[in-house]
């Protein structure tokens, strides 16, 4: 496969320079650690301070979500691997508040780890933490033991709704509440038509004939749970938005926020045409897609593909989905007051 690279083994470095160089304005590296990456015109020391990280290869996960009402900084690991330790502790000492740092990430053992190490050593700083995991693919774990499930592109829901949080103030205690209410109230469910290949592979992370797709894939370039012959988009809606449904046990009157996010190497068309399909099948059974995003969210570098997130709304979770927030790779512009009666029309 081809790609553009000088060297497999300074990828993530080369790549990473080239986004500090066009978003100078927005973005900063620790002096000493360039993978620990900050929000320029950090101020606010009173805010609790929200940080993310995760392997590279997921952009705009989880380095995009670095910006105003969203994350306050981010540590970056190698191609699909944990960031180190010592990166994440040169993030969290570059972003610091005296009401506490909160770090969101994604359920992966590495993950867990390296930020709980890194917790450990900001304390001996007197800089109180706490981690709250992201566990949303479906795929990966029952409904009963949804905590166990790895963490996929519903991540961004937490990013949006605890970045407001900590906006208006609100103390790390009510945004670890607010993430985990979030949390339990989200599920997730991808599918992909092709694998990835990793920089400096001679081959891709699975194989597969040119009439299959797999179903239950994460975001890491694993193969799904079950592979099948592919599917129109209608039928693809349905598996997904019925496994979602029933996960959720989501009834005739609740209100949702969608997203659809394409996997690194789906065209935005479409994307947009999947979102329809989805938005169709909700609406059959009686539930409110009151709030939608179609793009590219958490990819797996140019793996063809989609998966679907859903986060159940209440009142509270809608209000902080709908505050404006932004990066240089996202913009939650927010709702305004007729929105939902213009989505009616």
């Amino acid at each position: 496969m081809k790609k553009f690279i000088n060297n497999p083994n300074t990828f993530v470095e080369d790549s990473l320079r080239g986004i500090l160089t066009a978003y100078s304005d927005s973005l900063r590296p620790h002096p000493k650690d360039l993978k620990a990456i900050f929000r320029v015109g950090f101020e606010d020391r009173n805010k609790v301070s929200i940080i993310t990280g995760g392997g590279y290869g997921h952009l705009p996960a989880f380095l995009g979500y670095v910006g105003k009402g969203l994350c306050d900084g981010a540590a970056v690991g190698n191609v699909f691997s944990s960031p180190s330790a010592n990166t994440i502790y040169n993030v969290t000492t570059s972003v610091p508040s005296k009401n506490g740092v909160l770090y969101v990430i994604g359920n992966y053992m590495g993950d867990l780890m390296n930020f709980e190490m890194a917790a450990e050593k900001s304390l001996v700083d007197n800089i109180q933490t706490a981690i709250v995991s992201v566990s949303d693919d479906v795929a990966s774990a029952p409904r009963d033991e949804w905590k166990n499930r790895r963490g996929i592109s519903g991540i961004v829901f937490i990013y949006k709704v605890v970045g407001a949080a900590a906006v208006s103030g609100r103390s790390l205690e009510e945004l670890i509440r607010i993430a985990e209410k979030a949390n339990e109230n989200l599920a997730s469910y991808g599918v992909a038509f092709t694998p990835c290949q990793l920089p400096g592979t001679n081959s891709p992370v699975f194989e597969i004939s040119g009439d299959e797709m797999e179903l239950g894939i994460g975001i890491h370039g694993e193969p799904g749970v079950r592979r099948t012959r592919i599917m129109s988009s209608r039928d693809i809606a349905a598996l997904t938005a019925d496994t979602l449904i029933n996960d959720l046990s989501l009834q005739k009157g609740d209100r949702i926020a969608v997203l659809v996010n394409g996997l690194g190497a789906t065209s935005k068309e479409e994307q947009f045409l999947l979102y329809q399909d989805v938005y169709t099948l909700f609406s059959s059974y009686g539930i409110q897609p009151v709030r939608s995003f179609v793009g590219e969210y958490a990819t797996s570098l140019e793996m063809s593909g989609a998966s679907v997130s859903v986060l159940r709304l209440d009142d509270e979770l809608l209000r902080l989905i709908d505050e404006p927030a932004a990066s240089p790779f996202v913009c939650f512009q927010g709702a305004n007051k007729d929105f939902e009666k213009d989505r009616s029309v």
